[in-house]
């Protein structure tokens, strides 16, 4: 008997092992306010990024990539859950009143895990896996990670200070040391460094690099912190191939959102970059490498966005994807084909209401093919981004603009090309209407 049930199990053991073997490892790299137009890839005269340059010559390389909102919370949130903001209803960095507060800190925490996560969905299929860097949800384990690093509690440093925060600016050891220890497992992997995010604080040999007569000394920081992030790349894929695993592993980049490096002192929102809903907010490249299956192509037509990585993910692991991920699997290029354009939403910084992703919101916006939509949501328009900030520093009404020829969004269309508009309006709201 005993040996007629050994028998039995010993095959599925088998199958399971084997199966195990053959799912790619999984490496999800998310740089901090960064610039989409900050790389050498991406044509700029003086940021050097030699090692991403090399990641995105081996990717399938959308350089129209667009997370749907332009602040760290809620962007990471839709990278994890593969849904909209409006969706997964993490809008804002904080929740009302004090943030600090331990009861609103776990309400707010409790909203994103009504969500399933992509590293739960790896974790219930067999995947190990390791978190380091920006994380806000709390004790990510609860969250499907095997290993963190951030606890994302604000009132210990959280999410701007604590232990998982050293990645990248200090030591690369502890993900060295998760790979080694994976022992074979699938793994997953989800580095969100502090980086090129303020302190800008590079080392003094990379400053040195940039530091050139005329160049603002805030901007040389700037770039000197971008190339201390290219870096720490090469390092991790450096890692993989030492190890023989960069056949069969997933490596996705993005940024969580944009950043315009101004020369002087002038406020944040001036640069129109993070939390506005301009390109220079919500714009990344997005990059997919599998040399196992994905053959590198830069693709500079088709509208790529984050939310797109959760499906891309669990497709190339084997994985059943949640139909209601509203994203596309970046590998199926008939479904890219047939897609018609990315939308977003920026919202005030502090959330004014938890469970309610309207309350909060402040723009909507869509890319259909060049042209692009910004809508204001007039309720909200009074309602700072942030506590201390103006209220409205933005457009009051609709704005289209073509992307392609004017890719600073400097000229509305909105007034002169009434037809476009309507037409822009209308797939907006088929999108997400509002009541």
């Amino acid at each position: 008997m005993t040996l007629r049930k050994s028998s039995g199990v010993l095959p599925a053991v088998l199958a399971w092992a084997a199966l195990a073997a053959e799912r790619p490892n999984v490496v999800l790299i998310i740089s901090d306010d960064h610039g989409w137009t900050d790389y050498g890839f991406m044509g700029h005269p003086a940021v050097k990024t030699p090692y991403i340059d090399r990641l995105a010559a081996g990717s399938l390389t959308f350089t129209r990539g667009y997370v749907p909102t332009s602040l760290c919370r809620p962007s990471l949130a839709s990278i994890m859950t593969g849904l909209w903001p409006h969706q997964h209803r993490i809008t804002g960095n904080d929740p009302p009143g004090n943030a600090r507060d331990p009861a609103n800190r776990t309400a707010m925490v409790n909203v994103f895990r009504e969500s399933r996560s992509l590293a739960g969905l790896m974790q219930a299929s067999g995947y190990v896996s390791h978190q380091s860097g920006k994380w806000w949800e709390g004790d990510c384990v609860c969250c499907g990670f095997t290993v963190c690093m951030t606890h994302g509690d604000v009132s210990k440093g959280g999410r701007h200070g604590d232990d998982g925060l050293r990645i990248g600016r200090q030591t690369m050891q502890p993900i060295f040391d998760f790979i080694d220890k994976a022992e074979g497992k699938p793994f997953f992997l989800w580095y969100a460094p502090f980086l090129p995010h303020t302190p800008h604080n590079p080392p003094e040999r990379l400053l040195k690099q940039f530091t050139t007569p005329g160049r603002a000394v805030a901007v040389a920081k700037y770039y000197a912190m971008i190339a201390w992030l290219d870096e720490t790349v090469g390092q991790l894929l450096d890692y993989l191939d030492r190890k023989g695993l960069a056949q069969n592993t997933v490596v996705a980049y993005l940024a969580d959102n944009g950043w315009v490096q101004l020369e002087g002192q002038q406020p944040l929102f001036d640069t129109r970059a993070k939390l506005s809903p301009y390109d220079a907010g919500v714009r990344t490249p997005i990059l997919v490498r599998y040399p196992a299956r994905i053959k590198p192509k830069r693709d500079e037509e088709t509208l790529a966005s984050s939310i797109d990585l959760a499906p891309t993910i669990l497709a190339a692991a084997g994985l059943k994807v949640d139909p209601g991920m509203p994203g596309i699997n970046l590998m199926d290029v008939g479904k890219l084909a047939r897609r018609k354009a990315v939308y977003g939403s920026i919202f005030v910084h502090t959330s004014l209401d938890i469970r309610n992703p309207v309350a909060n919101l402040k723009y909507r916006w869509m890319v259909r093919g060049r042209y692009k939509i910004i809508s204001p949501h007039q309720p909200m328009l009074k309602a700072p981004i942030w506590e201390g900030q103006p209220a409205t520093h933005w457009g009051i009404e609709d704005e289209v603009y073509d992307v392609l020829a004017d890719s600073g969004e400097r000229k509305n269309l909105a007034r002169e090309r009434a037809d476009l508009l309507q037409s822009l309006r209308q797939d907006l709201d088929r999108w997400w209407k509002l009541d």
